[in-house]
C-alpha cells in the first residue's frame, strides 16, 4: 500500500469561495462576492507548476463556484498543458451555460463534477436554497453528455436525503456519469451536526453503496467516510462480494488516502490544508513551497503516521486501509487524531503504546 509521503494522489484548489448558491451544508460558507485576497492568475500559475513538481496528481478546481473567476479557463488550460489530469466542480447556476461546458471540453478538462442532493426539484433546491438549481444540474449533465465531456455526480448524505439515495443513483445512471462521489457530512462551515447520520446509519448506507457498486454502470467512491473501505473489506472476507460480481473497484485506488495523506487542499487565499473539511493550515503558497509543506510539515507528517491515531482507530487492524475521517474527528472533538466518531466497528488488535496528544 502506498504511503503518499512524497506526493499526493489528489490536489484540490479552492479557486474562489464566491458562489451564487447558499447551500445548507456548505463547507466554505460561500458568499456571492469574490475575496480581494484570492490568489491571482500569476500566483495560480506558480501553484500549478508546484503541483506538477509532485509528478502527476489529479488536479481539482473547486469553490465556491470556480466560474466566478474570469480567468478560470486560462487556469484550466495551464493545468492541462502541464499534463495534469484536470477536473472542475462548477455550481449549478446561470453561469453554467452551454458555452461554459463546451469550453471545459475545449481546454481539455477530463471531467466535470456537479452536485445532486435530491432526486427532484423540491428536495434538491431546498438543500441548495436556490430555485432552479435542480433543473440547471440536469441541464449541465445533459449538455456534457451531448458533447462527450465525462461527468461525476457529487452527493452529500444527510438525514434529509438518506432514504432517497436509490432515486439519486437512478439519475446518476440516466445521465451516464462515470463516478458517483458520495460525501458524508462533516460539521464545518454551514453544515449542522444535527443533519449528520448516526454511526449505525453509516453502516446501512455503506451496505447500499456496496451492493449497488456490484451492478452499477459507474464507479462509486466515498468522501469523508474512509471506513467504507473497512466495510467493503469485511464484505469480501465474508464472501458477500462474489468473485464473478463487480467489486467496488475504487477502493483499491483510495486505499490509505486520508486528509493530509494522499490529499492536499489549497484555499482561495493560498492556505495549505490537509483537506477542505479540516481547516488547519500548515503554510501558505505565497511564502512556502507546496512540496515542502506537504512532505515536511509537522501537521502533514502526523496525519500520515497511523501510530499517532488515538482510541480504537489507533488499535484497529484496518487503520492503514481506513484511518477514519480526520476532519470529522477534529470537527467533533478538536483532536484531528481522535477516533472516528461515526464508526461502529470494534477492533480486535491490542492497543499500542499511548501517543502524545495532538491537541
Amino acid at each position: 500500500m502506498k504511503t503518499f509521503d512524497q506526493a499526493p494522489f489528489l490536489v484540490i484548489w479552492e479557486v474562489s469561495q464566491a458562489c451564487d448558491l447558499a447551500c445548507a451544508h456548505c463547507r466554505a460558507s460561500a458568499v456571492p462576492w469574490r475575496h480581494p485576497l484570492e490568489l491571482t492568475t500569476e500566483e495560480g500559475f506558480r501553484l500549478l507548476d508546484e503541483v506538477k513538481a509532485f509528478g502527476a496528481p489529479l488536479m481539482v478546481f473547486t469553490g465556491g463556484d470556480p466560474l466566478k473567476r474570469d480567468d478560470l479557463f486560462v487556469l484550466l488550460n495551464k493545468s492541462v498543458q502541464l499534463g495534469l489530469r484536470t477536473t472542475v466542480t462548477p455550481s449549478a447556476t446561470p453561469l453554467l451555460t452551454s458555452r461554459a461546458i463546451e469550453e471545459f471540453k475545449r481546454v481539455g478538462v477530463s471531467r466535470m463534477a456537479i452536485s445532486l442532493d435530491g432526486p427532484d426539484a423540491e428536495s434538491h433546491d431546498s438543500f441548495r436554497r436556490v430555485h432552479g438549481s435542480f433543473s440547471r444540474t440536469l441541464f449541465a449533465l445533459e449538455e456534457a453528455r451531448r458533447i462527450g465531456l465525462e461527468t461525476q455526480v457529487n452527493t452529500t448524505v444527510t438525514r434529509h436525503n438518506r432514504f432517497r439515495l436509490a432515486e439519486i443513483a437512478g439519475l446518476v445512471e440516466r445521465y451516464d456519469a462515470r463516478l458517483w462521489s458520495v460525501f458524508f457530512l462533516v460539521a464545518t462551515g454551514r453544515a449542522l451536526l444535527e443533519d449528520d447520520l448516526e454511526a449505525e446509519d453509516y453502516e446501512e448506507v455503506f451496505g447500499f453503496l456496496c451492493d449497488l457498486s456490484q451492478t452499477a454502470s459507474y464507479d462509486i467512491k466515498t468522501t469523508e467516510a474512509q471506513h467504507y473501505r473497512r466495510f467493503v473489506a469485511q464484505q469480501k472476507k465474508l464472501g458477500r462480494i462474489r468473485p464473478h460480481q463487480k467489486a467496488p473497484n475504487t477502493i483499491s485506488r483510495q486505499a490509505g488516502i486520508n486528509d493530509g495523506k494522499g490529499l492536499v487542499f489549497i484555499s482561495h487565499t493560498g492556505e495549505i490544508c490537509p483537506s477542505g473539511f479540516l481547516p488547519l493550515s500548515a503554510g501558505n503558497i505565497r511564502r512556502d513551497r507546496l512540496t515542502d509543506v506537504y512532505r515536511n510539515s509537522e501537521l502533514f507528517k502526523e496525519l500520515r503516521d497511523p501510530s499517532r491515531l488515538a482510541g480504537k482507530c489507533g488499535r484497529c487492524e484496518f487503520r492503514n486501509l481506513c484511518g477514519g475521517s480526520r476532519s470529522r474527528a477534529y470537527a467533533l472533538t478538536k483532536d484531528y487524531m481522535a477516533e472516528e466518531p461515526r464508526c461502529v466497528y470494534q477492533p480486535r488488535r491490542a492497543a499500542p503504546a499511548a501517543r502524545p496528544s495532538s491537541s
